[in-house]
């Protein structure tokens, strides 16, 4: 397994494997333990720093990454040069499945690491060689698409029948779920007003007058680069 990381440790193979299982990945999902050392030892082991670009939209799509260690997004630039945030990609998650394709292709989207990221990355043609000895990866990457059309779905539901509040608290219960961290006095969870306004579609005033009437009745604590929520999934059932 070759690694391009520098400045700490790298992580050995029976490391990465012991991660990988400990995330159980969706895309490695079914794998044989032969089978999965196989795809793990044919990544490369990167690591990119917090508010580094990992890939970017409309460059081909020649790598796919799984992050291992750290919290990524996926961003799209419109057309005025407005940055909009899409996905969170939490550890155990992929990007840059358009790397997939038989046909070379762009990435549709960009993705940057939110805090300093390890990833296992395969070329383009590596991982397209892999799908070919084993299929199962191909089937594991469509769910992982199918989930995230659903993900479209649910955003699109929620813009036009729910309520601002009923976004914002919505945000927040999943956010608590897939990087939240418990504290005494509830769950920590690292997003800023103009992150949570992105993902509830709402505006960044809404987002700030909404937490400090929801703070003024002891739901949750704002404080610098995060917010502590009393009780993520009550307050989804208070608004």
């Amino acid at each position: 397994m070759k690694t391009e990381l520098s400045g700490r440790r790298v992580m050995t193979a029976s490391e990465i494997a012991a991660r990988a299982a400990e995330l159980a990945p969706e895309l490695l999902k079914g794998l044989a333990p032969g089978d999965l050392a196989n795809v793990l030892q044919a990544g490369t082991l990167r690591r990119f720093p917090a508010r580094s670009i990992i890939a970017s939209e409309r460059h081909p799509a020649d790598e796919m990454f799984l992050i291992l260690h750290g919290r990524a997004r996926t961003f799209t630039i419109t057309p005025k040069g407005e940055k909009v945030l899409l996905m969170r990609i939490p550890p155990g998650d992929p990007s840059g499945g358009r790397a997939l394709l038989a046909t070379p292709t762009e990435y549709l989207v960009s993705t940057e690491a939110v805090t300093e990221c390890a990833a296992l990355v395969w070329s383009r043609s590596s991982i397209l060689s892999l799908t070919k000895q084993y299929p199962l990866l191909l089937e594991n990457a469509l769910m992982i698409a199918s989930a995230y059309f659903a993900i479209l779905r649910d955003m699109l539901v929620a813009a036009s029948h729910h309520t601002a509040s009923e976004r914002i608290a919505q945000v927040l219960a999943n956010l608590s779920r897939e990087v939240g961290r418990k504290v005494f006095e509830g769950t920590v969870i690292p997003v800023s007003n103009e992150d949570l306004a992105n993902e509830a579609n709402v505006t960044i005033f809404t987002v700030s007058r909404t937490l400090s009437e929801w703070q003024r009745k002891g739901l949750l604590l704002k404080k610098r680069g995060h917010i502590v929520v009393r009780s993520p999934q009550g307050l989804v059932g208070t608004v």
